[in-house]
């Protein structure tokens, strides 16, 4: 039987999908007065969860697609703790597509805390800020790293079962396909990428104005079409920074060395323009940026050396 949004599996050799919401949440995160919009996706009835009032709960509600098993048993001298199992990630692991975890609830789990994160080479693991939902867009923060998602069972008692966890791409570090690789490696070798985009002028969110974002091997320039030269042209510091925020966006926030933060937009550049490539985009544009700012930081340090 197949619903809108909603996949009913028969047995317990098939993993379920989470419905997906085409509505997004809208929220809005300040940097220095300026606004940086922030797409979220919301949850519904149909999903897997459903919020719960906690920042970081998910409830199962009656029309859940995880599978349920009638006969579990329960133990004479109390009920064991609250479990998922057969958890997983699904999605592709790329920049831009969007991950979701998913498993069968046991032993009256009702809730599930979720924390997405990052691990690093050094062994360091990073909570994902904002990233407390199944759902879970894979960006270019995520590139070189190992990325997991915590899963804590609860009941409608408050009891917690044991955390359980996953890491996407079979525990393989994060990695751009090669379409997107090609287009860095392309831009790397010659040097110099312009790429337009819209930066965030003034304090109103209206106050979007088209732009060249020119980055080279030592640096970068904004440009805009209204003027005649560059409005900043900066080198390649170790405290420029640029920042995604989670969900599925088309924006990025530039720091620059001097603490600046410039917020940027690809929503509506690409042609043929949706909103798949408008992602991508921005995801190009912060890993060029980056690939370059690391080889200029290295080139210095080796000419100290």
């Amino acid at each position: 039987m197949t619903l809108p949004h909603l996949t009913i599996w028969a047995n317990r050799n098939n993993f379920p999908q989470y419905a997906q919401d085409p509505n997004d949440r809208h929220a809005e995160q300040m940097y220095n007065g300026s606004t940086f919009n922030q797409d979220m996706v919301a949850p519904t009835h149909s999903n897997y969860f459903e919020e719960n009032p906690g920042p970081r709960e998910a409830r199962l509600d009656d029309d859940s697609q995880f599978y349920r098993n009638d006969t579990q048993e329960y133990s004479a001298d109390g009920d064991p703790l609250p479990g998922i199992e057969g958890f997983q990630i699904v999605g592709d692991p790329r920049p831009g597509s969007t991950l979701r975890a998913c498993g069968f609830p046991t032993n009256g789990t009702t809730l599930c805390n979720f924390q997405w994160v990052r691990c690093h080479e050094d062994g360091t693991r990073y909570s994902i800020e904002g990233a407390t939902m199944y759902d879970y867009v894979v960006t270019a923060d995520d590139v070189g790293t190992l990325l997991a998602v915590d899963c804590t069972p609860m009941d409608d008692s408050g009891r917690q079962g044991d955390l359980v966890r996953e890491f996407a791409n079979n525990e393989n570090k994060i990695t751009c396909d090669q379409e997107m690789q090609n287009d860095i490696n392309i831009c790397i070798s010659r040097g110099r990428a312009d790429f337009d985009v819209y930066v965030l002028q003034g304090y109103s969110p209206e106050e979007w104005e088209h732009a060249t974002l020119v980055l080279r091997r030592t640096g970068y320039q904004i440009n805009f079409s209204h003027k005649d030269e560059a409005v900043i042209d900066e080198k390649y510091s170790p405290n420029l920074q640029t920042k995604i925020p989670n969900g599925r966006t088309t924006q990025f926030v530039l720091v620059s060395s001097g603490g600046v933060n410039l917020p940027f937009n690809t929503q509506g550049i690409t042609e043929p323009n949706n909103e798949d490539n408008d992602v991508r985009l921005r995801d190009l544009i912060v890993l060029v940026m980056r690939t370059f700012q690391n080889k200029a930081l290295d080139a210095k340090r080796k000419g100290k050396a």
